[in-house]
């Protein structure tokens, strides 16, 4: 049996029922985007969450245009994994967590559990505290904005159905086209940019390190990889119509790193003091070339949709992932007795989350060392991907090629890399501080 799609496919020719004449090219195409867009977009641009925004905005501040190709290197990892753990989920009709249950013994499936339940959980606590900072820009208290903003976002997908919520999620990733037109406005230094994207001007010292690993792990988020496997498998995509969920994928990915690269241009062109973040107002001053005065308030908007469109998606990939590898319900079109694990681990996760936001701290600095502990915990997510996406018995051809499972193998390889060498300085330094 042919497996259902809920996409509608375009026609190949369409007129234009107001004027008589055929539809443009570039409005076809328009069309064709608006079609495919899904998963991977969301998950893609949920990757621009409040630490991610916090993390862009920093490394723009503090080093200028030396991360940018970086970032270019994390868009090609971003786009193998993405384009890999979507290929999973449509081959194979589940997510992450129920292949690794399947593919590997309990412990190895109880560990990868293990990190992906830590790294998330701590992003939760960073999206609600996200969802604070913003509002607080908008003049409404976090003790008010945290509560209510963690009972429409438990709401929308305890009650809503899938196919609204995407929509939803999709409607708050707008927010993030402010960046692009902030960066053109603020007249960066487009030579210099261009020469640092296209070539390294890397920084040999722990802070660029550390922050590369936040980079990392802001862009390829673990939540990212279970989600858009689990979101792919729930919306009923297979083979047949993965063509269209490939460029779905790619597209997101693209897109989302896209405006990564403006955020840190924006930043970097707005603060020419090279330091370190140390307020959301001062990363808000980016958009002052769009806003003029109301940059805050506009920053706020922007940042409380991200974190809002992170705060649901994070809490769901883990949900997605531990109740497939216990081999229960596990979608967000069902009722709570339907699915009592899979949602009462949402409810859980989103309880947690807004009540540890709503902490006092340094909220920027908790922001980015989320990204960090995402970032140590990656490479080792990535590996069980690569493993799933190269198995023959598990995908038959469609599984990883040759050429694809070199580009694949080198992305984790460098990403663990990274990810090591920073976790050894971090070691060194306990034991000098000691």
């Amino acid at each position: 049996m042919e497996p259902q799609t809920n996409a509608t496919p375009l026609p190949p020719f369409e007129a234009d029922p107001g004027k008589g004449r055929p539809v443009s090219r570039w409005r076809r195409r328009l069309l064709t985007v608006l079609t495919v867009a899904g998963p991977g977009l969301i998950a893609a641009n949920a990757g621009n969450d409040a630490g991610g925004i916090a993390t862009y905005a920093s490394a723009g501040a503090q080093y200028g245009y030396r991360t940018l190709f970086f970032m270019l290197l994390v868009t090609i990892g971003l786009v193998v994994v993405q384009e890999m753990c979507a290929r999973l989920g449509a081959h194979t009709g589940v997510g992450l967590g129920a292949l690794i249950r399947e593919q590997f013994s309990l412990r190895v499936s109880a560990f990868a559990l293990l990190c992906l339940v830590v790294a998330n959980l701590g992003l939760v606590v960073s999206e609600f505290a996200g969802i604070g900072v913003a509002m607080e820009l908008l003049g409404v208290s976090r003790y008010i904005a945290v509560p209510v903003a963690a009972v429409g976002v438990w709401t929308l997908v305890v009650f809503g159905s899938y196919r609204y919520a995407e929509r939803i999620f999709l409607g708050l990733s707008l927010a993030f086209l402010t960046y692009p037109v902030a960066a053109v406005l603020a007249h960066p230094d487009w030579r210099g940019a261009g020469a640092q994207l296209v070539w390294p001007h890397f920084v040999a010292d722990r802070d660029f390190l550390l922050l590369g690993v936040a980079l990392i792990g802001t862009t390829i988020t673990p939540y990212m990889q279970f989600y858009v496997a689990a979101a792919v498998a729930d919306r009923g995509i297979g083979p047949a119509e993965y063509a269209r969920e490939k460029a779905d994928t790619v597209i997101g990915s693209v897109f989302a790193n896209l405006i990564s690269m403006f955020i840190i241009l924006a930043t970097a062109a707005a603060i020419t003091t090279r330091a370190p973040l140390n307020s959301a107002a001062q990363a808000a001053s980016a958009l002052e070339p769009v806003a003029g005065e109301f940059a805050e308030e506009l920053f706020g908007l922007g940042l409380f949709g991200a974190s809002a469109l992170a705060a649901a998606v994070v809490p769901l990939s883990s949900s997605y992932a531990v109740a497939e590898a216990i081999g229960v319900e596990s979608s967000v079109s069902r009722r709570f007795r339907e699915a009592p694990l899979f949602l009462g681990l949402f409810t859980g996760q989103v309880l947690i989350g807004a009540a540890v936001a709503l902490v006092p701290g340094d909220v920027i600095q908790l922001l980015i060392q989320a990204q960090v502990v995402n970032g140590l915990i990656t490479p080792v997510l990535l590996t069980y991907v690569l493993v799933l996406a190269n198995r023959r018995s598990l995908l038959g051809d469609a599984a990883n090629g040759p050429a694809f499972r070199t580009v694949a193998t080198l992305c984790v390889v460098l990403v663990a890399l990274l990810s090591a060498i920073v976790l050894v300085q971090s070691v060194l330094g306990w034991f000098k501080t000691g």
